[in-house]
């Protein structure tokens, strides 16, 4: 089997957990193919400026489609709603941190007129302006590494990452603060990887064996909204699933650009009628976009 996968740290050590996951329970060589994607490519733009849609994945879901590649390993977050008629997630892995965090030598709620944060995303900018509306932003792409030394070397005053990634990375020592969901709420799937194959697979039913239902359901929810809406990274919309035995609660903030709060809504249900539930939500804040 091959793993397709893009070329960053982070990427490779998430593919080498699906890798490593794999051989436990599969009697095949697997190895890794790295697949530069425009995502990787564009370093000067923020991402919400330009069309996002599958900025990170187009490449590799090619790959597939080809069958140069088995099956590849992407950030949820990365992976668009819409995919290619002959393609799949066909597993959801156990969910990571879906926090935010915030890499600083300063306190966030210590920070004044004059601090600055770097990030790319439209939501985290969102966010940053409803708490902190005097604080000034600046575009920050590049890979992890890249942001933290930005911040070690004082170029900016700190930047916003996923907690997920910097775990996976043993980076931990970076955070000064951990947002609650609620302070900054997610995107849809953040912390969860996904593994998207053809769905024509002679790989699908072993590599099925690595879903994790209860991630898949929460994932599912989440990402009804943004299918139901469409609207990928266009809007500061934050999403975040949590299931309990067999109930889930999905909750949602929607913000304009400027940080003003439009909507925010909880709705709880059956864990089993996920996608359901994400879908009524969708509806509800499609009537504020």
């Amino acid at each position: 089997m091959i793993i397709g996968t893009r070329g960053s740290e982070l990427a490779i050590v998430q593919s080498n957990h699906v890798k490593n996951a794999l051989s436990k329970i599969s009697k095949e060589d697997i190895d890794l193919k790295i697949v530069k994607t425009k995502g990787d490519k564009i370093t000067s733009s923020q991402l919400y400026n330009i069309d996002s849609k599958g900025l990170f994945t187009k490449e590799l879901d090619k790959a597939i489609l080809e069958e140069e590649i088995d099956l590849a390993v992407h950030s949820l977050k990365d992976v668009p709603t819409e995919l290619d008629d002959d393609l799949e997630v066909v597993s959801v892995l156990k969910r990571e941190s879906p926090n935010d965090v915030f890499i600083s030598n300063q306190d966030w709620n210590e920070l004044n007129n004059n601090a600055t944060v770097g990030t790319s995303s439209l939501r985290r900018e969102a966010f940053c302006k409803y708490h902190k509306k005097d604080i000034q932003l600046k575009p920050l792409r590049g890979n992890i590494g890249t942001r933290i030394a930005k911040v070690i070397d004082n170029e900016i005053t700190g930047t916003i990452m996923a907690e997920a990634g910097l775990k996976r990375l043993g980076l931990t020592k970076y955070v000064k603060n951990r947002f609650s969901i609620k302070e900054m709420t997610p995107t849809a799937g953040q912390g969860a990887l996904a593994i998207i194959v053809r769905k024509d697979s002679v790989n699908k039913e072993i590599i099925q064996k690595l879903n994790d239902y209860i991630s898949f359901q929460e994932t599912l929810s989440e990402r009804t909204i943004l299918k139901e809406l469409g609207v990928g990274c266009q809007w500061p919309l934050g999403i975040f699933a949590k299931a309990d035995k067999n109930q889930i609660e999905l909750f949602s903030t929607l913000l304009s650009p400027k940080g003003e709060v439009l909507k925010i809504i909880t709705l709880n249900g059956y864990l089993k009628d996920s996608e359901d539930i994400g879908r009524k939500a969708g509806k509800i804040i499609g009537e504020y976009i």
